[in-house]
């Protein structure tokens, strides 16, 4: 009785029944549940100024940005603003090493100046319904896995047909609490989104690793670029003729400034949590993933860093590869500290051992749900190790590039082995390899890559046991008496997968009998022999535990329900548009550490004197600065830079707006403070904040630094 009195205990601390203010993200559709609490915070607009289908709302200024961020439109003319490091990708395709805009920024100061972005897309998200109903129409509690999920993907493309027949839209159906719950996105998609401004990276991407996932921060984290449309303003490709998209809304700016307690809420697209995690999942997380990852992304980014150092072409080359390693490795070094404190697997196996009891008390109960902690415990204790192998390959078997750009080539050289095959095939194929060679190649050192593979392969050959190994690494490092070193040499000098003229020429005369010339390329052959081990040994154990999974992260979710009756569950994040809120506020870090809620360029010219690299000051940015040239963006000597608030966010709300109690654009969200990270699998109001840059910061950096006032004039800025 005292055991379990201690567990209730942990509970009531540690897993509350009611969410709190600052914790959910809350799906636009049925805001109104949450309109009450909203303005009780603060909030002056309603529910149905933030999402409406009947009329124009703040939804329809709120994109999709890529593949995994979000932009705000803050335009008539379809000027969208996003995350410096949203964009980074895009400034660095059209930089070079004699036109750098990583280092010198970009504004252009006309519509001809903007420039295309091939592939770049931007969604708007024209309604969302909950289709849950049809969906399930037909599934019976007594199918297996598969036979569910094929009656949900018949109806799934039943909906999806139907929702945009005859329409240019897109639509998309997706699950929430683990597939109990299912909702239709309907997306209206642009495919000519080009760019318009940016600021050099010491302010765009100003603190670099040193201040990534940290508070106090200083970055200039924004980007701007326009979405331009056909003639009758619908999405068209690529044309010279295109014209500036006319939005349904967008966002007026205000420099009235934030203060502590204020009111906020973020609009958008949130990635991936998992709130309703078992401990098994996030003891797999925290034990075995992480580890190997944050390890193997240690060794990669040392690596890459002296290259980029050494040289300005490299640096530009790999600027990109780098800040997408850096942001995941420094991220889970903070996930793992932040569930240590939490003591985040003790307090769910604590609530797991309630569940239990609680489920014992009924005999419905007990059958719907008494085996399903146990089951949980035995199918990650099966799949551990395949877990382990896949986060060695993703993180040291793929390390380096030439590996997976050998692997690209496999689909030729099986296709071209077979007879039958029509030449028509064979061409697409070729194409499609000879397409993608001057985009790897400009982004590509030899250099670099051979050092890569010596400290990723060795860590990955050290992953298995005899036995378990891929065929030819086991045959080519026995072969070279385990030195990496000769190991590299040979297939960097004997790989055809080196040499853009090479493998031009290659294509260039590519026949079905040359298939034998890519099965025998060292590298590929290696490459070849890494995904074959992954598909034999790897994947058919995940594959096999997945639909096991799915089962029981649904029941779950429906038991945990039934469970905490009173607890208003939220839905994990599934990068689909959402809202969450909470208030400005200060946080404690540690014993006699107090952060406050905003930063100002004082403190980015306190850390210039630090001496960092990351903290490189731009000289026109440190004339504004010794000037005080902050104009109608400053109050008596003080240029706000960033400020944090309680508002639950994570991958994918990049570039969402920050938004205050009247609909104004005040910030761009761009990152979580590093006594946070872990929010995606415990959420701890104490000390999760969103970071967000301060659009009085924005503005000031486009009209005094960059003096493109010709963007200002678009703007609605209200003071």
């Amino acid at each position: 009785m005292k055991k379990l009195f201690n567990i209730l205990l942990i509970l009531i601390v540690s897993f509350p029944l009611y969410i709190r203010a600052d914790e959910g993200m809350w799906i636009p559709l049925f805001l109104k549940r949450n309109e009450a609490h909203m303005r009780s915070l603060g909030m002056r607009i309603t529910a149905e100024d933030i999402y409406s289908v009947n009329q124009n709302s703040l939804k329809d200024a709120i994109v999709l940005f890529g593949r995994g961020c979000t932009g705000e439109v803050i335009s008539s003319k379809g000027l969208l603003m996003t995350n410096h490091h949203c964009g980074y990708s895009q400034i660095q395709s059209h930089s070079s090493v004699e036109q750098d805009y990583l280092s010198n920024g970009f504004w252009a100061q006309n519509l001809g100046e903007e420039l295309p972005n091939p592939g770049l897309t931007v969604s708007f998200l024209i309604y969302m319904d909950d289709v849950t109903e049809k969906v399930l129409a037909g599934v019976q509690n007594d199918m297996t896995e598969a036979q569910r999920n094929a009656v949900i993907e018949e109806n799934v493309k039943k909906i999806t047909d139907e929702a945009t027949k005859d329409t240019h839209y897109e639509a998309t159906v997706k699950p929430f609490y683990n597939g109990n719950q299912f909702f239709l996105f309907v997306n209206e998609v642009f495919k000519d989104v080009r760019l318009v401004g940016a600021p050099p990276s010491s302010i765009g991407k100003f603190g670099g690793d040193t201040d990534n996932w940290m508070w106090p921060r200083h970055t200039g984290d924004f980007s701007l670029f326009r979405i331009y449309a056909g003639p009758d303003n619908k999405p068209a490709d690529y044309s010279p003729d295109n014209v500036p998209y006319i939005p349904r809304k967008s966002f007026p700016i205000s420099i009235k400034g934030v203060e502590e307690g204020d009111f906020t809420f973020v609009y958008g697209f949130p990635g991936s949590t998992d709130q309703y995690a078992t401990s098994f999942q996030v003891d797999l997380v925290k034990n075995i993933e992480n580890p190997i990852a944050i390890r193997m992304r240690d060794i990669r980014l040392r690596i890459i860093d002296e290259g980029m150092k050494a040289d300005p072409e490299i640096r530009i080359q790999y600027a990109a590869k780098h800040a997408n390693i850096a942001n995941g490795w420094k991220k889970w070094i903070g996930e793992n500290r932040g569930l240590t404190r939490l003591n985040t697997i003790e307090n769910k196996r604590a609530q797991e051992e309630l569940f239990v009891n609680w489920a014992k008390a009924t005999p419905a109960r007990e059958a719907r749900y008494g085996g399903l902690i146990s089951m949980y415990e035995r199918v990650y204790a099966q799949q551990r190790k395949a877990n382990e192998s896949m986060r060695y390959l993703l993180e040291a078997g793929l390390g380096s590039e030439i590996i997976r750009f050998a692997y690209g080539f496999n689909n030729l050289m099986r296709i071209s082995k077979i007879k039958s095959t029509p030449q028509s095939e064979i061409d697409t194929q070729v194409s499609r390899l000879k397409a993608s060679l001057t985009g790897y190649f400009k982004n590509y050192n030899c250099g670099v890559d051979r050092n890569l593979f010596v400290h990723t392969m060795k860590a990955y050959y050290l992953s298995f046991s005899d036995e378990s190994m891929p065929a030819i690494l086991k045959k080519d490092v026995s072969k070279f008496h385990q030195d990496f070193e000769k190991y590299a040499d040979f297939i960097f000098e004997k790989s055809m997968f080196t040499n853009e003229e090479k493998l031009t020429n290659f294509l260039n005369n590519y026949t079905k009998k040359k298939f034998k010339t890519i099965a025998n390329d060292p590298a590929f052959k290696l490459a070849k022999s890494i995904f074959d081990n992954y598909f034999n040994n790897i994947y058919p154990v995940l594959e096999a535990y997945e639909p096991v999974l799915d089962s029981l992260n649904r029941v779950y979710m429906q038991g945990l329900m039934e469970f905490q009756p009173d607890r208003n569950f939220y839905p994990d994040a599934n990068l689909t548009l959402r809202v969450t809120y909470g208030n400005v506020d200060d946080y404690l870090p540690a014993d006699a550490i107090e952060y406050r809620y905003f930063t100002t360029i004082d403190g980015i010219f306190e850390k210039e004197s630090l001496g960092y690299d990351d903290y490189e000051v731009h000289p026109r940015l440190r004339e504004l600065y010794q000037n005080r040239d902050f104009g109608r963006y400053g109050k008596e000597g003080i240029l706000p830079v960033c400020f944090i608030a309680k508002n639950h966010t994570t991958g994918g709300n990049s570039g969402s707006p920050v938004i205050n109690a009247d609909g104004h654009l005040i910030g761009i969200n761009f990152d979580r403070n590093w006594e946070g990270t872990m929010s995606d699998l415990n959420y701890d109001p104490d000390q999760c904040r969103n970071i967000s840059l301060d659009m009085r910061y924005v503005l000031f950096i486009i009209d005094k630094f960059a003096g493109a006032t010709n963007l200002l004039q678009e703007i609605e800025i209200i003071e």
